[in-house]
């Protein structure tokens, strides 16, 4: 039988079975990198009770008092160590003061073809260069909010499990599937397995000719191509796409920021539009 979570009190700062938690703010130890131990980090308890909820499999906690006994009846089925210490000596290992006082690492889960992403999917997201981790975060917690089935990233986006996007997505990026083509030949190769499903390719952009995306959308399966918030989508992305679609501003104003545009656009194709479908039925 699975748990109770294995208490283990500790203040040694070099004590070695907190290394998965150490140094955090430097780039070349750091075990969620991709290059490195490709670890998941979540921090706080909101963002560990989902780690939990995930498939990804928690390995251990590293907290103060407080934040682990609240955790404990939430975890009562992990049978893993979790490491109590004091505020200070977290802060020497993990390289800064947590005001959220609890960690917890986790290894990675298997992601889905791009095949089965989009398999029973109506709405899916499409990123390309999308570097900026907190953006990253806020896109995948976007996605949950509005009911998008599945990311899809292409070149240049950066990795989601990347503690930041994971505390930005406030564990959302945990529950959202994604999928990833960063090869320029993956990439081209899954839209047209996208495009083979049934999904009209949607890309967001403010140049002259796009239209207005509830008049582009209709009923079909849409997949919402968004860009890099400095360039917006490569010209190959946007001579993949089906449609070019716009969410039109006020005069004086080309643009919002990507996460900010993604949550207009998530909410237009999934909330507002089922909701004129059952006006329609009804």
């Amino acid at each position: 039988m699975a748990g109770p979570l294995q208490l283990i009190y500790t203040e040694d700062v070099a004590d070695p079975r907190l290394d998965e938690f150490r140094d955090l703010t430097t780039a070349d130890r750091r075990p969620d990198r991709p290059g490195g131990r490709g670890l998941v980090i979540a921090e706080g308890t909101v963002v560990v009770r989902r780690l939990a909820d995930s498939p990804y499999p928690v390995r251990a906690l590293l907290g103060v008092q407080r934040r682990i006994d609240e955790l404990e009846p939430d975890l009562a089925d992990l049978d893993v160590p979790a490491y109590v210490t004091s505020a200070d000596v977290m802060a020497d290992v993990v390289g800064f003061h947590l005001n959220r006082g609890v960690l917890a690492t986790a290894g990675r889960a298997p992601q889905p073809s791009v095949a089965d992403l989009v398999r029973g999917a109506r709405v899916i997201a499409v990123l390309e260069g999308v570097g900026d981790h907190e953006n990253l975060g806020a896109l995948f917690r976007n996605a949950a909010a509005l009911g998008i089935d599945g990311v899809l990233l292409g070149p240049g986006c950066s990795d989601p499990l990347y503690r930041r996007s994971v505390r930005v997505s406030m564990g959302h990026v945990l529950r959202v599937p994604f999928a990833v083509a960063s090869d320029p030949g993956e990439w081209r190769a899954a839209l047209e397995v996208v495009r083979a499903a049934g999904f009209r390719l949607a890309a967001l952009t403010p140049q002259p000719g796009s239209v207005p995306l509830w008049e582009a959308a209709g009923d079909r399966k849409v997949a919402l191509m968004l860009g890099s918030e400095g360039h917006g989508l490569s010209g190959d992305a946007l001579g993949a796409a089906d449609v070019a679609v716009s969410v039109p501003m006020a005069d004086g104003v080309d643009s919002l920021n990507v996460a900010t545009t993604g949550a207009v656009a998530f909410y237009e194709l999934t909330v507002r539009r089922e909701g004129a479908a059952c006006d329609v039925r009804s």
